[in-house]
Parts: structure tokens; sequence; C-alpha cells
């Protein structure tokens, strides 16, 4: 079953001679529980197809559907709460509420949708990503790879159909990087999670299941990884 679907996407900023292309004419699919990888240099358009995938920019022609839905068909506001509900955001700059310890930030997506906890998930959560010891913790007394599996464990409390990771171990030296890869395909595995994440490192590209490559707004499959 492919849960993300995306349809022949074009995303032009500006028109005439100061039209820039940042997407042409992009299609692929992602089924349920692949880790996938985009990459590109920077100003490849990456960034601008995983915003558009997000619901966080439109497309200029083309459709994008996350779990059958085609979610620029939908309303504003039906957009937004089928995005919290079913789209999973991880950022490079963890983007942690600084007032909230990480068990109140990994629930705030849940509590914003007005909906009950599942306890028993959150503690299995805090506990796959070592962070048990750390749940009455602000992100200020974290490190920032803690900060970053705090980020991952906000991701996934929702059970969404799809994550969408930009550049989530930017800020993370070596170590960190490696812990953190290394729990999105748990994530990957374990909870048959489908997510799509864009980097620049060809190193990191190569841990994950599939690499698509964005040049000059065109995209390329360049295949399954080898285990």
């Amino acid at each position: 079953m492919d849960i993300l679907k995306v349809e022949k996407v074009s995303k032009t900023y500006g028109s005439g001679e100061a039209a820039v292309h940042a997407l042409r004419n992009v299609s692929f699919t992602v089924p349920k529980g692949e880790f996938t990888v985009i990459v590109g240099e920077s100003g490849s358009g990456k960034s601008t197809l995983l915003n558009i995938i997000g619901a966080l920019d439109t497309p200029s022609a083309g459709r994008v559907y996350v779990d059958g839905k085609d979610i620029f068909k939908m309303k504003d506001q039906n957009r937004t709460v089928f995005r919290r509900r079913n789209i999973g955001f991880i950022f490079q700059s963890f983007n942690l509420i600084p007032e909230l310890t990480v068990e109140q930030n990994m629930m705030f997506p849940v509590l914003l949708d007005h909906q009950k906890p599942d306890r028993r998930y959150l503690e299995e959560l805090l506990g796959a990503l070592h962070l048990t010891e750390r749940r009455a913790h602000l992100p200020g007394q974290l490190s920032g790879g803690q900060q970053q599996r705090a980020a991952i464990g906000r991701a996934l409390i929702t059970r969404p159909a799809l994550i969408l990771a930009d550049e989530p171990t930017g800020n993370l030296d070596s170590r960190n990087t490696n812990e953190v890869i290394a729990l999105l395909k748990q994530a990957s595995r374990k909870y048959e999670q489908t997510i799509v994440m864009i980097t620049h490192s060809r190193s990191i590209a190569q841990t994950a299941d599939r690499i698509l490559q964005v040049s000059d707004g065109h995209l390329t499959d360049l295949g399954r990884c080898r285990e």
C-alpha cells in the first residue's frame, strides 16, 4: 500500500523572465513502512518538495496523496487538521517548546488535537528513545541528541501515516547523528512507520531503504539500498 503518492508536481516562484522553477513534473510513490531519503544540493528543490508533501507549501501543478487522501483538494481548515493527525515533522532545529518538559513536548500534538494521550505508548517511546530519565527535563537541559530524540518522539506519538524529516542530523555530531538515524530506522521497522527524509549527506542516504535525488527541480529514483 502506498502511503505517499506524488503525481506530476511542479512549483514555480515568480513569473516571466524572473520565474524560478523549483520543481518540474515530479512523480513518485512511497509504500507503507519504507524509509526513503531525498538527496540534493542546496537549491536543488528538495526542501520545496518536502514542504509540499507536508502541506506547508502548495504546488503550482500536480497532486499529493497522503494515505489515499488528495491533500490539496481539502479546504484549508480540513487540511490543517489532517496534517496534524497524519503527518509528523522532525526539523533540523528541533523546534521543541522551551517551557515544556520532554514528556509535555512529546504529548503536545495529541493534546493540541484535544485527544487523550496513550500513556502506555508514551512510556514505550520514552524507553525506546532513552528519555525515561529525562522526561521531566526542559529542552535547555538536554544535549542536542536528546532534544532531537524528543522531537522524534513528538513526531511518533500520534502514529502518523507519514513522517517528514528535514535534515534531522544537521546540528548533531557524528555519534548523535548515528544514533538518530538508527532510531528512525527502528521506527520504520518496529512501528511500520513511513519516513521521508531529506539530507545532503550521501553516507546517511545509504542507510535508507531507497534514495531519490532532486537536481534542478527534476527527481530521479536511484533505487533501493543494499542491506
